[in-house]
């Protein structure tokens, strides 16, 4: 009777509940308020969805996204700090085509300081990386819970006028754990485990040959 080591298998079923359930959101675009009340971005395009990846066509896209942060807790708006979660919101929404489900995808808020790094400075032109935990109800009516990033310009003549910018880009994974991607530890854990399982068999068949 062929056995299977429990050490083996246990950093693959790690990785594989880490993959579950982790419902995938991609967006670009979308006007951005920076002030020290908070980061509001709207009209975002949703540009990817799903477990079962769906992807925009040219020239279409499957919704949008729009979210807002608390006050600026410490640092600065153009060298980095972090925001509130209070009075938070984020929220994605479907157009009802390509597969994805008509109305709200994802209705919920952040959870926990939101960090706001400064990715690049070159004359008046910065780019900015936001992340943060979210929690709330996804179209299925499951409590979720998961992460942000997303990724803001912003041209400081331009600010000057309306403390607007523009979002570059963003990612959003939710599901059962906060996880977006399986971290490199974890990777390496689950090439491990399954090495030590082709190994062992390797080994046994060779000693019964």
């Amino acid at each position: 009777m062929k056995r299977i080591s429990l050490l083996g298998l246990c950093p693959m079923l790690l990785s594989m509940a880490a993959w579950a359930d982790i419902v995938n959101l991609t967006n670009q675009f979308g006007s951005v308020t920076v002030t020290n009340a908070g980061i509001d971005i709207t009209r975002s395009e949703l540009t990817g969805f799903g477990l079962n990846w769906r992807k925009a066509p040219p020239g279409h896209r499957l919704g949008s996204i729009s979210f807002s942060t608390g006050a600026l807790l410490s640092g600065t708006l153009f060298g980095g700090g972090t925001f509130s979660s209070n009075d938070s919101s984020f929220v994605a929404t479907g157009l009802g085509k390509f597969g994805v489900p008509k109305g709200a995808i994802f209705s919920g808020s952040f959870a926990g300081p939101i960090t706001w790094t400064l990715e690049s400075h070159t004359g008046n032109n910065y780019v900015f990386f936001l992340s943060g935990n979210v929690e709330g109800t996804l179209y299925n009516g499951r409590q979720v819970v998961g992460g942000t990033e997303q990724t803001v310009y912003v041209n400081q003549n331009s600010w000057n006028q309306n403390h607007g910018g523009s979002l570059l880009s963003g990612r959003t994974g939710i599901g059962a754990t906060p996880i977006l991607w399986p971290e490199p530890d974890t990777l390496l854990l689950s090439t491990t485990g399954v090495a030590i399982m082709i190994a062992a068999t390797w080994r046994r068949r060779r000693i019964r040959a």
